[in-house]
């Protein structure tokens, strides 16, 4: 199989997740006090992609934020105007030299048994992958799996998209479930798209069994299965929330279900 190049979707402007991406972009937000651009790269170096050879990132939103923090360790791509997944890797035509493309994107969240290497494992480097997820009971997006965060690319497939606002739904993966060439590798764990406060939440407490506390932060309330960023403040008691790194938390403050960033505050329902 030819070398891959992978690309990290991290442009877009997190919509669903406001405020909290008025402050940081989707792809820079915490989950676990890890950003999620970080985890996406991590999943990627366990499969063997890493460097700015083999991995690009694209910026949009907020988009120096996204520079200064991938610096070297991976080719930066920056879009003037949103251009979808499809036209983020078109964009990145050049860089991807005709190669096949891993396309992450960066909000992707998994637990359990994941194994990414499946989506890799004797590929024919012809048809199109995707990890699925299946859910009980219901029909999927792709027959009876829901499209779980990461595809992968034929060359060919590839090198005809468009640098142009489009998206891999209508212009890969579609064509491909019409001809028959798609394949949906399915995942063995839990996938979310962290781009709600519901699922951003979920995520963060999948990471806990008690609390993760940021070794700087200063925890003089209770805390229960939560989140506590470098650098908080927590005076008041905390349940079931994460509070970003810097963020306070008053004396006499009881948060159960809430996102603290900063001077926001997102109260989360239960299912």
């Amino acid at each position: 199989m030819a070398e891959i190049a992978a690309i990290v979707l991290a442009a877009g402007e997190g919509s669903r997740l406001r405020p909290l991406t008025t402050l940081r972009p989707k792809a820079l937000c915490p989950v676990g006090n890890v950003s999620m651009l970080d985890r996406a790269l991590g999943l990627l170096a366990e499969v063997g992609l890493s460097g700015p050879q083999q991995v690009a990132v694209n910026a949009c939103w907020l988009g120096e934020q996204i520079a200064d923090h991938v610096g070297g360790h991976a080719h930066l791509s920056v879009e003037k105007e949103l251009l979808g997944s499809a036209g983020s890797v078109g964009h990145l035509r050049d860089w991807v030299a005709g190669r096949p493309v891993l396309v992450l994107n960066a909000d992707a969240y998994f637990s359990g048994d994941v194994a990414l290497a499946a989506l890799l494992e004797e590929w024919d480097g012809v048809r199109l992958r995707m990890l699925g997820q299946r859910h009980v009971g219901r029909a999927g997006e792709f027959g009876a799996f829901d499209f779980a965060g990461m595809s992968l690319l034929p060359a060919a497939t590839a090198a005809a998209l468009p640098a142009a606002p489009g998206d891999l739904v209508r212009l890969a993966w579609r064509p491909a479930e019409a001809a028959g060439t798609l394949d949906v590798i399915s995942l063995h764990g839990l996938y979310l798209d962290c781009g709600t406060p519901r699922s951003y939440l979920h995520a963060n407490l999948l990471e806990v069994e008690e609390s993760l506390i940021a070794t700087d932060a200063v925890v003089t309330g209770r805390v229960r299965r939560s989140v506590i960023g470098e650098g908080a403040v927590v005076r008041g008691d905390v349940s079931e929330s994460v509070v970003w790194p810097g963020s306070y938390v008053a004396e006499g403050e009881q948060l159960s279900r809430v996102i603290r960033a900063g001077e926001f505050t997102v109260q989360v329902a239960t299912a």
